[in-house]
């Protein structure tokens, strides 16, 4: 194993400046002129990054009517027969590099696994060749590079939609049509947050392919099927690090800690519920309590966010170290609506007033309504790929998120709250 030093926070800070320099050639193109598929069409899909998360997706776009994997891509071997066993398709493409599965007429829609450092530059090709896109979040890792993929997303005419499965829930938008009555009265609180807890042999995020693997893999017949120089693409050049391979959520070279794996989960959450965009301020800490084992990332990071013209304080808390618990809860001045769990896994909420609130048309717990059941979210991409619609987390919503999740770290590198400058669109 070949440890590297750690992430300062200067070097941080400076790969926000030196993105837009690095990829702005790659952002000018012709837009890409696409039309609706028939509704006899298959639309054939490739599948780039099939490790833990892209695993999952690949399960979800089987699933979907209409559709065949008829590409996977991976630059680590044992990913790519995973990609293959799970595509259901015999006549599956194998790829080590993404370029050619773009370059496969075949392919109409790409879904996109690979970790968060690849985001930016997977999402430019492939608007580049044309090939509509779901890309798992964080949007990306940098701001330079969330506005580089927002103009050529806009530029072409790709449908684009960012992971956020939590969105397919159908007591979200339920919820949302229940504020929207003013059923809670002025929303000047919402609390969110992450927990988890696992024994110390077994640290979160040190898994092996999966969340629940913790078997370690030979290094040495590791390091002989993956091609490490495409892993790393333009993240710091350095020898094979198996930690990095399969731990890349740790280091800010790669991701962006609990930001942008989880804290962006429930803001995004609350986003499509409220739709009060970014966050005028922000104030975070973040500490390693427990895990110091050369993770650069907290496993605690607590985040306060201010909408000022709206009166309204948004809470993330996150601890890898406690199980306790966050369900996502929306406080307003005459009811408080609390969903049974975090944002992806909420089923249902209930509405508890206020000891002032004497109104009687307040609905007990949950109501179901009228509101028709949603399509799952791959379902809902997939959909907007046939039709040309707008999926639930297209790429404004999707810079809603990455600048809000940013802005977390900002706050936690500069050691001081920060502000979103609107007119600038910048954190300062």
């Amino acid at each position: 194993m070949n440890d590297q030093p750690n992430f300062t926070r200067r070097e941080f800070l400076n790969t926000t400046g030196a993105t837009a320099t690095a990829l702005a050639a790659a952002s000018a193109f012709a837009p890409a002129i696409l039309s609706a598929k028939p509704a006899g069409e298959t639309i054939g899909v490739g599948c780039i990054g099939l490790g833990t998360r892209g695993g999952d997706l690949i399960n979800g776009v089987v699933n979907c009517d209409g559709v065949k994997v008829v590409a996977v891509c991976d630059v680590y071997g044992p990913h790519r027969q995973k990609g293959v066993e799970r595509s259901k398709n015999p006549d599956v493409k194998t790829y080590v590099d993404y370029h050619e599965l773009l370059a496969d007429k075949n392919v109409d829609a790409v879904v996109i696994g690979a970790p968060d450092h690849w985001h930016c530059q997977m999402v430019l090709d492939a608007v580049k060749a044309g090939k509509d896109i779901y890309c798992e979040k964080g949007f990306s890792r940098t701001l330079p590079e969330a506005k580089l993929m927002r103009a050529a997303l806009k530029k072409s005419k790709v449908v684009f939609q960012l992971g956020h499965q939590a969105r397919q829930n159908l007591c979200a938008l339920q919820a949302k049509e229940l504020i929207a009555t003013g059923a809670l009265g002025p929303i000047t609180l919402v609390r969110t947050g992450r927990f988890g807890n696992n024994d110390m042999s077994h640290p979160i995020w040190r898994w092996y392919g999966y969340y629940n693997q913790w078997e370690h893999p030979d290094p040495a017949k590791v390091v002989k099927d993956v091609d490490w120089k495409l892993w790393l693409g333009k993240s710091p050049n350095i020898p094979f690090n198996e930690r990095h391979f399969w731990h890349w959520r740790c280091y800010w070279r790669y991701g962006t800690g609990q930001a942008g794996d989880l804290l962006s989960h429930e803001m995004d959450y609350v986003q499509y519920i409220l739709g009060h965009g970014i966050p005028d301020t922000c104030s975070c800490v973040g500490l390693n309590a427990l895990l110091k084992d050369d993770r650069e990332v907290p496993d605690t990071w607590a985040t306060t966010y201010q909408f000022n013209k709206l009166g309204r304080t948004v809470t993330f808390t996150g601890s890898m170290n406690s199980s306790v618990g966050q369900p996502v809860e929306i406080c307003g001045k005459d009811a408080l609506l609390r969903f049974d769990g975090i944002a992806h896994d909420s089923t249902s909420f209930t509405l508890v007033p206020e000891g002032h609130n004497e109104r009687k048309d307040l609905p007990k717990g949950y109501v179901r309504g009228k509101t028709p059941r949603q399509p799952n979210h791959m379902q809902d991409f997939i959909n907007c790929v046939r039709n040309r619609g707008t999926p639930k987390c297209g790429v404004d919503e999707a810079f809603v998120e990455i600048a809000t999740s940013l802005m977390s770290i900002e706050s936690y590198v500069r050691r001081r709250q920060v502000r979103w400058d609107a007119a600038e669109e910048e954190i300062v």
